[in-house]
């Protein structure tokens, strides 16, 4: 909880650095959390039921701010855009309702997260191994998606402050599973390495900082503990929940120390970027 609390403070201080506003001035500043299942504090329940909750990385930096949640589980990057996934009055997708919103409440958005492409490629691994056509079409997807989603995002919240993140890989998980779950969790991590790449271009072309989950997560870490599992696989177990037996896991989604990972990697930004 105390590491919450000074990442929310900091987070406030942050903004006050990058906007000369006190975040704690009425109205107060608004933050939008933009995305997919990540960007809801998205976790299973006791009976492996996913739900979204207040314990995601953006409860624990809107301390002082006022969040507005728009993500939606399972959206894709096209889906983003076209809508049909989640419903959203007087809009037909997420990306329009976002631009609705800060249209609305321009020069008052202080903050804007988005997190999207997992649910792109996530499909593209299984037990056997990793569709690579699965893959390119998922990253063709985001290569051509995201930076229509950053244009008009951008275009709307002219003097907002804008983080992407990119991803963990909690196929890592699979090192635990003997030889071939070895081979799965080597394999995924290059390919993880090539998604966030497709993204860092994206955000970089449109001089948006990137959150790097990858690193937080010691995602291209292998190096063995005192019990012999690599680092990254004890960071995935232990902060995401799948490592966790049925019916709660394998379920991708970080738990409360996974999320406040997450958060960190934002304010990394908000504090080196301005």
């Amino acid at each position: 909880m105390l590491k919450k609390w000074l990442l929310a403070t900091a987070t406030a201080a942050a903004l006050v650095l990058a906007t000369g506003t006190a975040a704690s001035a009425s109205p107060a500043p608004v933050y939008l959390s933009l995305g997919d299942s990540l960007s809801v504090g998205f976790q299973p329940d006791a009976q492996g039921v996913g739900h979204p909750t207040a314990q995601g990385f953006d409860h624990d930096l809107a301390r002082g701010l006022r969040l507005t949640e728009l993500g939606c589980p399972a959206e894709t990057t096209t889906s983003m855009i076209g809508g049909g996934v989640c419903a959203y009055p007087g809009a037909k997708s997420q990306l329009d309702a976002a631009v609705n919103f800060l249209t609305a409440h321009r020069n008052r958005v202080a903050l804007i997260t988005i997190v999207i492409g997992a649910t792109d490629v996530e499909n593209c691994a299984t037990a056997t191994g990793i569709d690579m056509a699965c893959l390119a079409q998922g990253v063709g997807a985001i290569q051509a998606n995201l930076p229509v989603i950053l244009d008009r995002l951008k275009a709307a919240a002219p003097y907002a402050k804008f983080v992407g993140l990119n991803l963990y890989d909690p196929f890592l998980a699979a090192f635990l599973q003997g030889d071939a779950g070895q081979q799965l969790a080597r394999q995924s991590v290059p390919l993880t390495q090539q998604v966030n790449g497709i993204l860092a271009a994206a955000y970089g072309q449109h001089n948006v900082p990137v959150a790097d989950v990858e690193s937080a997560f010691h995602t291209t870490d292998f190096t063995p503990g005192a019990d012999g599992i690599p680092l990254n696989v004890a960071t995935i177990c232990q902060d995401t929940f799948m490592c966790q037996p049925p019916p709660v896991g394998p379920n991708i989604h970080p738990d409360p120390a996974g999320y406040c990972l997450m958060a960190g990697a934002v304010l990394d930004k908000l504090v080196t970027r301005w």
